[in-house]
């Protein structure tokens, strides 16, 4: 009898799981491309040689191509000093003005962008300043759920998405990551209120 209640237990969370890691999928993979202000790339590894990683450079492409196509006039690029020891932002800023030939006046640089939520509280500052109302998050798509909710959560009531056209199979340890991370951001929020 004992036996059976945790083994219905058990199949219950994991069908639970799955439906909360389709949902997360489903969201990052429906894009909501819209004209905004500013579009907001979130950084990602830099390889040894100062070259963006697969995965920074098919957020940095997608960027580029919204740009071109007049989605967003500006474009802020967001992440931290990595273990290589560069300054993902720069790397990402560099990128898009040699390979992709985005003006450099129409980046902004935040090298602080460390995590999802300080990329979301930086970006809303940079906003602020130069008077922008709306964004375009660009990222991975089991990260723009959580991405989408730092930054309202961070004052950007305006925030719509585009996912990085790239899949590797480290995305389904992503996916497991993003069912912890969110809600550990709802309950922060919560415990704030």
């Amino acid at each position: 009898m004992r036996g059976g209640w945790i083994a219905r237990s058990a199949l219950a969370l994991l069908v639970a799981l799955a439906c909360a890691a389709g949902a997360i999928v489903l969201a990052g993979l429906r894009d909501d491309v819209q004209v905004s202000d500013v579009g907001i790339v979130l950084g990602s590894k830099v390889m040894p040689d100062g070259a963006p990683s697969d995965r920074l450079r098919a957020r940095l492409d997608r960027a580029a191509g919204l740009y071109r196509q007049g989605m967003f006039k500006h474009v802020i690029v967001s992440g931290g000093t990595g273990v290589e020891g560069f300054s993902e932002a720069r790397v990402m800023a560099d990128y898009l003005v040699e390979r992709r030939a985005v003006p450099r006046a129409a980046i902004l640089v935040d090298e602080h962008g460390d995590t999802t939520e300080a990329t979301a509280r930086n970006s809303a500052a940079i906003m602020r300043v130069h008077g922008f109302d709306s964004a375009m998050v660009i990222t991975q798509y089991f990260h723009i759920a959580r991405c989408r909710y730092a930054l309202r959560h961070a004052g950007i009531q305006e925030v719509h998405a585009a996912h990085a056209v790239y899949v590797e199979p480290r995305d389904a340890y992503s996916t497991l990551r993003e069912l912890i991370a969110l809600p550990v951001y709802w309950i922060r929020d919560l415990r704030r209120r």
